[in-house]
């Protein structure tokens, strides 16, 4: 179709169905020409008009599939294999733990050895018909070391060792978990002898409770676990090692005999454990040779493995910031206080008033204890500020590990509590809120001692309180009736108050030495066990109030 250059007129063409045209224009001597139009081969027609789109189409499809992947969690969030077990397998104890890199913990290492022996020796256990327990339950607290000594286990024995979570058996698909349990189990089996280790196992393994649209991806998962060893046999050479925190929340019919038969606790260590995990851990340093362990290790009283680790490493870490290539023992005690009381905070600026009533507050605590028999020695005193909120403290330091406390003690714990308060009152005759710390402190031990304790002449040995998460800090709900709390709460104010009057008491018998000391202490900002006692004992051997500790 076109137009003439007026467009007047438009001209249409069209295909005519005349055989003979082409035969007139020759006759006629009329000059025509047209393009040849090549035909595409099947082929690649058939490539550019199904394949090209089909291939464009499903890298499209991949690209957004990958995109929409990321934003739901990785390529893992919508597996559908999930049935087959992610444990890590370390064969041949890659990792290269053994007991004696596992310190403080002797009797767990002890009861652990009889596994190691039986993977080595199985016949001589056969012969008697002794077999070995099934499965074997590590508790204790976080950061002892249950995983550790799993490891060293199977280093000992130089078998498979099969590591995973108990978290790791959770899913969003009912049943994906037990198929996890049943191929894990597959593979024990076909690797032994073997160790199977389940961390946190109380993720699948709490109690049933049989309510209605409760987990059943959960308990379909234990019941997997029940079954998976209920078919053990007792010496197929495969050992279950679990850990836990909550022994208390784990199903009974998990931790029966026949099961888990064997529970192994892995305790806070005690004073000789904590000087050899620290002397474990000083082997990855360079400490200095006079560096005393025992006085670090009495310091860290309470402390876990991994804490200790955590305080040799800070210890080594402000070493390097003060440009040596040694680690002192200060570096040591100064780590001790950080884990305890956090860092220094060097820019807080205290007023002139603020420092002195912290001064008098920190040498209350540490007179009313040292003017208590049964009290622990003064290792130190400061008033330097924490990370932590702390304005100052009072470290005191047991010769050894207490295991039991006498009525006496606690009552002088709660006394040197208090000994901050009140020598805010007799000095400044006002209060401030640095005693809430210590508040807390004392009412917890007051309410336990008549609560838990039976140290109460009117409830006697009368359990009014029950403990739960033992492992993780103790949670305590009373088990009474409301008469029985309020004459509880009478009776550990009581207590306090009681215990408030002698420190105050104390500290007005001895004001003289509590003016010469706290003045000391606003000076120097930090002094040791040492001189506290040295400024103390000056002028005589003994001080009204008590025998000196």
């Amino acid at each position: 179709m076109f137009t003439n250059k007026d467009k007047s007129k438009i001209y249409k063409t069209g295909l005519l169905n005349d055989d003979g045209l082409v035969q007139r224009l020759y006759d006629s001597g009329a000059e025509f020409s047209g393009e040849i139009v090549e035909q595409m081969s099947p082929l690649m027609s058939f490539i550019v008009s199904w394949v090209l789109p089909v291939v464009l189409f499903v890298v499209l499809g991949q690209l957004l599939s990958r995109q929409l992947m990321k934003k739901m969690g990785g390529p893992n969030a919508m597996k559908f294999d999930m049935g087959k077990s992610s444990a890590k397998v370390y064969v041949q104890s890659s990792d290269g733990i053994k007991f004696a890199d596992v310190a403080g913990e002797d009797e767990a290492k002890e009861n652990l050895s009889e596994v190691v022996d039986y993977l080595h020796n199985p016949n001589k256990y056969k012969e008697i018909g002794a077999s070995m327990p099934k499965g074997i339950l590590l508790v204790g607290p976080p950061g002892t070391g249950k995983t550790m000594l799993a490891k060293a286990v199977a280093g000992e024995a130089n078998v498979p060792f099969f590591s995973m979570s108990g978290s790791e058996f959770v899913e969003m698909f009912v049943g994906m978990g037990a198929s996890k349990v049943r191929d894990l189990f597959r593979q024990a089996k076909e690797k032994a002898p073997c160790i199977v280790f389940i961390d946190e196992i109380d993720a699948i393994g709490k109690k049933r409770d049989g309510q209605v649209g409760g987990n059943d991806e959960r308990e379909q998962t234990l019941n997997q676990l029940l079954t998976e060893m209920d078919g053990f046999e007792g010496n197929n050479g495969v050992i279950i090692l679990a850990a836990t925190n909550r022994p208390e929340s784990l199903d009974p019919a998990l931790t029966r005999p026949g099961r888990f038969d064997r529970r192994v606790p892995v305790e806070l260590p005690d004073l000789k454990g904590r000087e050899a995990i620290l002397k474990v851990h000083a082997k990855k340093i360079k400490p200095a040779d006079d560096v005393d362990f025992h006085t670090i290790a009495r310091m860290a009283s309470g402390a876990s493995g991994a804490e200790l680790a955590n305080i040799v490493n800070e210890a080594a870490l402000r070493a390097v910031r003060q440009g040596r290539t040694i680690v002192h023992e200060a570096d040591l005690e100064e780590s001790v206080e950080v884990v305890i009381a956090g860092y220094q905070k060097k820019n807080a600026v205290l007023s002139d008033q603020e420092k002195k009533v912290v001064a008098y507050h920190e040498i209350g605590h540490a007179l009313v204890a040292a003017l208590q028999s049964h009290s622990a020695p003064v290792q130190k005193i400061t008033i330097i500020p924490r990370t932590s909120g702390a304005l100052g403290y009072t470290m005191q330091v047991e010769q050894g590990d207490k295991y039991l406390m006498t009525k006496e003690e606690i009552e002088n714990k709660i006394a040197t509590f208090t000994g901050g308060r009140a020598a805010e009152e007799v000095v400044f005759n006002q209060i401030t809120t640095g005693a809430s710390n210590d508040i807390e402190q004392a009412t917890k031990l007051a309410r336990a001692m008549i609560t838990r304790y039976g140290m109460s002449d009117e409830f006697d040995m009368v359990a009014l309180e029950t403990v739960t998460n033992q492992y993780l800090g103790g949670d305590a709900s009373l088990a009474c009736s409301a008469d029985t709390q309020k004459e509880i709460d009478r009776q550990v104010t009581e207590l306090v108050k009681k215990q408030h009057q002698k420190a105050k008491k104390l500290l007005l018998d001895n004001r003289d030495k509590l003016d010469e000391l706290s003045n000391y202490l606003y000076e120097k900002e930090t002094i040791t066990g040492e001189e506290f006692m040295e400024i103390l004992n000056r002028d005589s051997n003994t001080a009204s109030g008590g025998e000196l500790k």
